[in-house]
């Protein structure tokens, strides 16, 4: 799977679970970090996780396990790497806070619907 065709699944994942306000930013030009980030919210804890289980289930059943998972338990900020993509399923107030559109904004917004 191309990291375009992950990043595309993992929208899907959360478009499924009413994840709020997806941004998706091509980094691959700018960092070696990987191709892409994600960027979604959840309206709370029992949602965000739930978003994050829906990930990591979907990409699981097409061979593909995350390098690792962090914040899961608080569920304020998830972030899941997938090597090629890196997922960042916030609260409303802690993304306000960190702001990665603005933190990456030398990267390319791309539509989720041209994933």
């Amino acid at each position: 799977m191309t990291s375009k065709e992950l990043a595309k699944t993992a929208c899907e994942c959360i478009e499924e679970k009413k994840g709020i306000d997806i941004k998706v930013i091509d980094i691959s030009k700018i960092s070696v970090l990987a191709d892409y980030f994600i960027i979604a919210g959840g309206s709370n804890l029992r949602q965000i996780q739930t978003i994050a289980d829906n990930i990591e289930e979907k990409l699981g059943k097409a061979g593909i396990a995350p390098k690792s998972v962090e914040g899961y338990s608080t569920s304020n900020w998830i972030l899941m790497d997938y090597r090629d993509i890196i997922i960042h399923i916030f609260n409303q107030e802690e993304r306000l806070f960190y702001d990665l559109e603005r933190i990456w904004a030398d990267g390319e917004t791309v539509e989720v619907s041209d994933l």
